[in-house]
């Protein structure tokens, strides 16, 4: 279904002559959709030009209420997936170029005052400016060296929620090994009675290489009894046929042999 919607001008600064075009509507789903947006307070926004930040995005439509959080995304979301905490340090940058925008507002009545709002807005204002040009490459560059503790508490507080997490799945598996379900049926886990010793890379590589060699060396040996019979046997064949060929020519030598004084 097609929900009512408006259009919003908007423009980089006053030296601007002509107006970019925000395309924005209730957030709505289908119904037994499940969304992580809610509705009636979050209002969708298409269009959004690479300049506008979710800064910005707040900061334009704040005078329609309280604005709870932005979020910008390459492509409208269409199911409900688990998110994980943002992160400037391990999360790639948004794709720079148009985007849309999911606006949460504090109250329902935000989301009808801003599909009213006129325009044109100003992104960048003396108060308020938004870098470009020589500026914006430099603050980038900037934004993008880390604070060393910032991230060293980052990389600690991801490390503590992944080791309860797997301390949580552990205990779950123990739980459930050896319990019949329902139906009788007995879950086989991976669990062993000694756990296995993490290896580093060079280690399997160096695992493998041994296995490699054991095998050429299985493969260049008679593997089955029978083949190793027939190579007894015909080593011996060869070792008669030598011996003959020894004793005729011995027998040659000696008839061969004669008493010559001169």
């Amino acid at each position: 279904p097609s929900y009512p919607g408006s259009t919003i001008p908007i423009k980089f600064s006053e030296k601007q002559q002509s107006s970019h075009y925000l395309y924005v509507r209730e957030h709505k789903v289908r119904e037994g959709t499940r969304s992580s947006w809610p509705q009636k307070r979050t209002l969708f926004v298409l269009n959004v030009p690479p300049y506008c930040t979710e800064e910005c995005l707040s900061r334009l439509l704040s005078p329609c209420g309280p604005v709870q959080s932005v979020e910008l995304q390459e492509k409208p979301e269409l199911a409900e997936s688990p998110k994980e905490p943002p992160s400037k340090f391990f999360h790639p940058k948004p794709v720079p170029g148009f985007q849309v925008a999911y606006v949460l507002f504090q109250k329902p009545g935000s989301v009808s005052a801003a599909l009213a709002l006129k325009g044109p807005l100003l992104v960048s204002t003396e108060s308020h400016p938004v870098r470009s040009g020589v500026l914006k490459w430099i603050g980038d560059y900037t934004d993008s060296v880390p604070d060393p503790e910032a991230l060293r508490v980052e990389v600690d507080a991801f490390m503590e929620t992944y080791d309860r997490k797997i301390a949580e799945e552990e205990a779950k598996a123990k739980e459930e090994e050896g319990v019949p379900d329902d139906e009788g049926w007995v879950k086989v886990t991976r669990r062993g009675r000694r756990p296995v010793l993490p290896r580093t890379e060079a280690a399997s590589l160096r695992v493998l290489e041994r296995e490699r060699r054991k095998r050429a060396r299985k493969e260049l040996l008679n593997f089955y009894a029978w083949q190793h019979r027939e190579t007894k046997m015909e080593h011996l064949a060869q070792l008669r046929k030598k011996f003959e060929e020894d004793k005729q020519r011995i027998e040659l030598m000696r008839a061969q042999r004669k008493f010559r004084p001169y």
